[in-house]
């Protein structure tokens, strides 16, 4: 039987027709529940030094984040969020209703501490 999933996020904090807004905080260490991203969604990093996610069938991601990071990701992945840091995490993480038309959007970064590391 397979973990059942959970939210995306901490917590919701607005909700539209357009877009869902979360609040994720993580301890250092901590993980969150296991859960898919059905809808692109931008991450706007306000607390932390790195956001790792184990992404299912993929790997483990390792991403070097600070404060005025902004991460914009398409949907699909399933996985759990896990602060990589030493102090706490905590991010806004916005979901979008409304999909762009056409092909599936790449990740786009902005003020990265640094790239990305995938390991398998």
């Amino acid at each position: 039987m397979s973990e059942p999933l959970g939210d995306v996020a901490t917590r919701v904090l607005f909700e539209n027709e357009h877009v869902k807004v979360w609040e994720m905080t993580l301890a250092p260490g901590e993980a969150s529940a296991l859960h898919r991203h059905d809808r692109p969604y931008v991450m706007c990093i306000i607390e932390g030094s790195r956001i790792d996610a184990d992404i299912v069938g993929k790997g483990h991601l390792e991403i070097p984040v600070q404060p005025g990071s902004v991460l914009f990701v398409p949907p699909g992945e399933t996985e759990r969020a896990i602060n990589g840091g030493a102090g706490p995490f905590r991010e806004i993480l916005i979901e979008l209703k409304s999909a762009p038309a056409g092909a599936v959007p790449e990740v786009a970064v902005a003020n990265l501490a640094g790239p990305p590391t995938m390991r398998g």
